[in-house]
């Protein structure tokens, strides 16, 4: 159990890609004072499991006793070159909530100890509009460019909308009172962009603590945009072995492989939760677990031995069913075809059914959430309802008779 400053920060900081800042946070842990954080996201496209990567991690800083805030960034999301028109932001934003809320529920982590908040609740003040226009005073459309390369939509032509992206993220992080902002890799030029800019507008500099990104079903950044890349968190279970039996996963290569990297940044992690939590391993957060939805097993097979976090079923008569107990384990065997794609690919299948199982029921539970999904996500080839002819022909007017 985390109790120390040093094992705590060890648990805020484990399994990440970097860490930018870790003294400060330690320093505040030095200090027994509680760290806070904010994780945020713009609700654009649909939400794929690729975002099980935060949102899993999210328990260890709940475990080290840190304030988690989630921005649900809907400015951000009209601003980033119009993915998302202002009519659908609203639609989208709920949307991403109900998703967000029943994801951390399977997962086990207690919502109660999360602070939900729009953008918009705070990013359309004066004072935040004071400091957007100081801070459009001292950055170059150059540094502004160069911080949302890697996350705002790159056109020939950019808008202004989204060179303003870097910097309202930057804001966020002095307006959400953070210690540190947790993001996936690729916002590593805006997080270094907010450590450069909000000292110069007389604020703290902040830390920031980056995961990994999960590569897409073939290989490359797992989008959104590309259904093909992504397997969505409705998906049902024949679409889900659909994608999963077609991805890249060639015999023996460990390059760009989305089956392996899956495993490695969400199945593994998870496994290794709930495995701590069976041993009353939870930190600060004794909630951990209590109202959880679905299976919270770890991903190991029966008669598995101890100290394994995933294991791959095979039949007996190709050598039995292997078992590991770390990633670089299954990493080499497969690097020397000891572990054949299709079981692997047969066991991640499995393991990620297992996973948006409560999701998906939960989701077919509530009219109202369905109501906001056909709002957020409009079907594109959906025919236009006909409206019924009213007949705006003048009835002939009766006559009385003498």
């Amino acid at each position: 159990m985390a109790t120390t400053a040093e094992a705590k920060l060890e648990l805020i900081t484990r399994r990440l890609d970097e860490v930018l800042g870790r003294e400060s946070i330690k320093s505040i842990l030095d200090e027994r004072r509680t760290p806070k954080c904010y994780w945020g996201t713009a609700p654009t496209g649909r939400p794929h499991i690729g975002y099980f990567v935060p949102l899993t991690k999210i328990a260890d800083f709940l475990r080290a006793g840190v304030e988690v805030t989630i921005l649900l960034a809907d400015v951000h999301a009209f601003l980033d070159n119009l993915k998302a028109p202002l009519e659908l932001v609203a639609h989208r934003t709920k949307y991403y909530q109900y998703i967000l809320l029943s994801v951390f529920k399977s997962l086990g982590i207690p919502t109660s100890k999360l602070r939900f908040v729009e953008g918009s609740s705070y990013q359309l003040t004066k004072e935040y509009n004071m400091d957007n226009y100081r801070l459009c005073a001292i950055v170059s459309e150059h540094d502004a460019k160069k911080a949302g390369a890697e996350v705002v939509k790159q056109v020939e032509s950019p808008l202004l909308s989204g060179l303003l992206y870097p910097g309202l993220q930057a804001l966020d992080e002095q307006y959400l009172d953070c210690d540190f902002q947790f993001g996936g890799v690729d916002q590593r030029k805006i997080f270094t962009f907010a450590e450069l800019y909000l000292p110069r507008l007389g604020y703290k500099k902040r830390a920031h603590l980056m995961n990994k990104m999960v590569p897409g079903l073939g290989g490359g950044k797992m989008s959104s945009s590309d259904p093909n890349s992504k397997i969505d968190f409705l998906d049902p279970p024949e679409v889900v072995r659909r994608k999963i039996k077609s991805a890249f996963c060639e015999e023996g290569n460990t390059k760009d492989n989305g089956i392996l990297s899956f495993v490695e940044a969400v199945l593994i992690p998870i496994s290794q939760l709930r495995i701590e939590r069976q041993n009353g391993d939870t930190g600060a957060d004794s909630e951990e677990g209590q109202n959880a939805a679905g299976q919270q097993t770890p991903f190991i097979l029966e008669g598995a031995p101890e100290g394994s976090v995933f294991s791959v079923f095979r039949k007996e008569e190709y050598g039995g069913s292997l078992h590991y107990s770390s990633f670089k384990e299954l990493e080499d065997d497969f690097a020397e075809k000891k572990v054949h794609p299709k079981d692997l690919k047969t066991a991640v299948a499995d393991a990620i059914v297992r996973l948006l199982t409560p999701i998906r029921e939960e989701f077919e539970k509530s009219e109202e959430w369905k109501e906001v999904e056909k709002l957020a996500y409009p079907d594109p080839n959906a025919k236009p309802e006909k409206k019924k002819k009213v007949n705006e022909s003048i009835p002939p007017r009766s006559v009385a008779c003498s």
